[in-house]
């Protein structure tokens, strides 16, 4: 294993990803058990829930971790290879103290990775910190020099599908477009649509971790041709893609048009807010201003926050709301389901809102305001230590020039035709812009705002970005 200060990076602020075997292996993924049964023992925990998803590495990866939560003492049940929300949903149900899943989601096939949750919470920032420095300690050992605690299996597939079945009600016929990406959603697609009466033509569900077809992260127009391609050939009614651990979710229309997870979020909330009336719903900085303008005409309190799911979740439970949402594809539910991001259970979800409207998907997409927008633009910062101090100083700069800036996670410059965002990324060397407007015009004035401040800055490599 590489030194500790080596690895630091790979303790993310809301997971753990490197690259296997150099950074990631079974001798990584033992230590980390110990660190993590250390943390648990001082809780006085001892239950732990672990999956993982079909990267070739994952079940070597899977058993040294396994092993190492046994040398520490502890109780495992191991529900095998399913999507992260299944993990979530155990950890929930199964009455235990921690969850752990095994995966990189959406990330190529030499990546892997630890997906956390204690007591029911996300596991992130402060607790990662808290985790690797006990990783890191030279005194780390494990507890007994031979397995002590306990394995068993358990069928949380099962419980899922027997769960979903009795929560969801589908109450019209629907032909769907479903593209698994060869992650983990396929066989569990396959045996809830049936049970649900949904007739779905399946793109990549034998689950594969060289991922042979494409990448699956749904919120990428180019891994989403060959679903958009499918629902327009077959005449389907709409299409949904998945990404790697099945907890982002993409979507097409019966035309093949890509609909962005923010309007996805905004159609999802109509129910709810019929339910509860005046809820509020989250959603990240960087979404549409129409999808916001939508959400507030139909009643809702609309919460802008911070990108990254563990601070969604977070601030879902702060604020007791019952959906929220990113524009990279995650959905949360509080409202009849546990509050977590689950793109399967939100497939189900949106089905069902559809099975209770009158109009079909487009004309309901086509009460959403339509703006202009980029897609996320990237860009490469050459020194990963100056991103936040850059956005800082932009947030600055903007307030001092008299411009509405909202500041929760970077600089969103608002204006009644549109906005402009700068962030610096929480798992990238880059920062991340949004632009949207009413006219392309416009949109190009809002794109020269931030371009134009950027340029000052020699660490960020502007002419990397096709404008």
């Amino acid at each position: 294993m590489r030194s500790f200060e080596a690895l630091r990076h790979v303790f993310r602020k809301y997971d753990i990803r490197g690259i296997y075997p150099d950074e990631i292996n079974e001798g990584f993924a033992y230590r980390l058990a110990i660190a993590f049964g250390k943390i648990l023992e001082d809780m006085g925990a001892n239950t732990v829930v672990v999956g993982g998803d079909v990267r070739t590495h994952t079940p070597p990866i899977k058993d040294s971790f396994i092993r190492g939560l046994m040398h520490m003492g502890l109780q495992v049940i191991d529900i095998g290879t399913v999507p992260t929300p299944i993990m979530y949903f155990a950890s929930k149900t199964l009455n235990v103290h921690a969850g752990v899943q095994i995966t990189a989601s959406h990330n190529p096939p030499e990546f892997n990775g630890f997906k956390i949750v204690l007591g029911g919470e996300p596991f992130y920032g402060d607790d990662i910190e808290r985790l690797y420095e006990i990783f890191s300690s030279p005194h780390l050992s494990p507890k007994y020099p031979y397995p002590h605690g306990k394995i068993a299996p358990h069928d949380a597939v099962h419980d899922y599908v027997s769960w979903v079945r009795k929560n969801v009600s589908i109450t019209k016929s629907f032909r769907v477009g479903v593209d698994a990406g060869n992650g983990t959603a396929g066989p569990v697609v396959e045996a809830i649509y049936p049970k649900k009466g949904i007739e779905y033509e399946g793109l990549y569900m034998e689950p594969d971790g060289t991922f042979p077809n494409h990448i699956p992260d749904p919120t990428v127009p180019e891994y989403m041709k060959d679903l958009s391609a499918l629902v327009v050939r077959k005449g389907l009614d709409l299409g949904f893609g998945f990404d790697g651990d099945a907890d982002r979710i993409g979507l097409v229309d019966s035309r093949g048009k890509m609909v962005f997870a923010d309007k996805i979020l905004a159609l999802l909330a109509r129910p709810v807010l019929r339910e509860i009336p005046g809820a509020p719903v989250i959603l990240d900085v960087k979404c549409s201003k129409g999808v916001v303008e939508y959400l507030e005409r139909l009643g809702a309190k609309v919460v802008m926050w911070k990108t990254g799911h563990s601070l969604i979740k977070a601030k879902m439970k702060e604020l007791n709301a019952p959906i929220a949402g990113e524009m990279s594809g995650h959905i949360f539910f509080k409202y009849r389901f546990f509050g977590h991001d689950d793109a399967i259970y939100a497939s189900l979800r949106f089905l069902e809102m559809l099975s209770q409207e009158e109009r079909s998907l487009e004309e309901l997409l086509a009460e959403i305001p339509s703006y202009i927008s980029t897609p996320e633009i990237r860009v490469p910062v050459s020194n990963d230590e100056v991103k936040f101090r850059i956005v800082q100083e932009l947030v600055e700069k903007f307030k001092a020039m008299g411009l509405p800036v909202i500041d929760i996670d970077g600089a969103r410059i608002e204006f009644p035709d549109g906005f402009a965002l700068v962030r610096a990324s929480n798992t990238q060397s880059v920062l991340v812009m949004r632009f949207e407007a009413k006219t392309p015009e416009r949109l190009e004035e809002l794109k020269d705002l931030i371009y134009s401040q950027l340029r000052k800055y020699p660490e960020v490599r502007l002419d990397e970005v096709a404008h």
